[in-house]
């Protein structure tokens, strides 16, 4: 895969979009955050 086609999601915490990383390669479908950050600071 190259690095244009990647596909890409929006954080539900900071509203930025991310793109795919090799370590979310099984488990795409599940990731909401961008970061560990992000994933701490979510609300209710």
């Amino acid at each position: 895969m190259k690095k244009g086609n990647l596909p890409s999601k929006m954080c539900l915490v900071c509203s930025r979009p991310f793109s795919w990383r090799k370590k979310w390669e099984k488990v795409w479908d599940e990731v909401k955050y961008c970061s560990e950050k992000c994933k701490r600071n979510k609300k209710g």
